[in-house]
């Protein structure tokens, strides 16, 4: 194990023998869905968009197309729900259009700085906790610079109704931006204070507001805080600190299989 991504750790969060079986024994339980292939629809049509690589005005057929390529490559696309997909089709394509106008509001005339930048980088080792040698590796869907000369990190997050305000602090989903925040800074050697990190919200069964962009606070308490979860997630990985987490039974796909039986 040379690094670890946020998706990892939350994993490990949710669960230490969930994330064994999935990531050092790589069973890979969970292989995708109808919401995982109509997130990585409009991720590829932000991405196209924000690089002038598409028209505002075919943002809603590209979106159609690459949801229905995705499809077809789910393992188990045949026990897919499909009144559910004949729904997201047009939910999807009338997010597509809202997509970028919702950027130039939210941030007016902005700079391109980069999209799917790759970030691998060493984390730092506390004095406290044995840890090996590992990377932090992410991917930030975008990067701009704003009028206001700060560096702007979003991440795209496609979801139903939206998030409560609880979902909108909690760890488990803001420290990923902390986490790019921190190490985008080092990669380019930029102060943390000129980066602002955000999430953007594609809203598929919301009534208005399908795209709800907000800021998320990443000062150095919370830095510090999102470090020291992942060095102690580290630590016990390292220690092969694989104990069940029975309160995450419910719900989960390993749950009675063979791969996860309880005692």
């Amino acid at each position: 194990m040379s690094h670890i991504s946020f998706s990892e750790l939350r994993n490990w969060l949710h669960c230490p023998h969930y994330h064994k079986v999935n990531h050092i024994d790589g069973l890979r339980s969970f292989n995708g869905n109808l919401f995982t292939s109509f997130g990585k629809a409009l991720h590829e049509v932000a991405e196209k968009l924000v690089l002038k690589e598409i028209k505002q005005e075919d943002s809603a057929a590209y979106f159609k197309n690459k949801f229905f390529d995705f499809v077809d490559e789910l393992e188990d696309k045949d026990s897919q729900d499909g009144e559910l997909f004949e729904q997201m089709i047009p939910q999807g394509e009338h997010l597509a259009n809202l997509i970028f106008p919702a950027l130039v509001a939210e941030f007016g005339k902005f700079e391109l700085v980069g999209v799917e930048e790759l970030i691998y980088e060493d984390i730092e080792k506390p004095e406290d906790l044995e840890i090996g040698d590992r990377k932090f590796k992410g991917f930030i869907d975008l990067i701009i610079k704003a009028e206001n000369g700060k560096h702007v990190i979003l991440d795209w997050k496609t979801c139903g109704w939206g998030w409560d305000q609880r979902k909108k602090t909690d760890p488990k989903y803001t420290y990923q931006l902390v986490y790019y925040k921190n190490f985008f800074a080092k990669k380019h050697g930029i102060d943390p204070k000129d980066i602002e990190v955000y999430f953007a919200l594609l809203k598929r069964t919301a009534k208005k507001d399908n795209v709800e962009i907000f800021r998320v606070t990443s000062g150095p308490r919370k830095t510090k805080n999102a470090l020291k979860m992942l060095h102690n997630a580290l630590h016990n990985i390292e220690k092969k600190n694989y104990v069940k987490n029975l309160l995450n039974c419910e719900g989960c796909e390993l749950f009675r299989t063979e791969h996860c039986k309880r005692n």
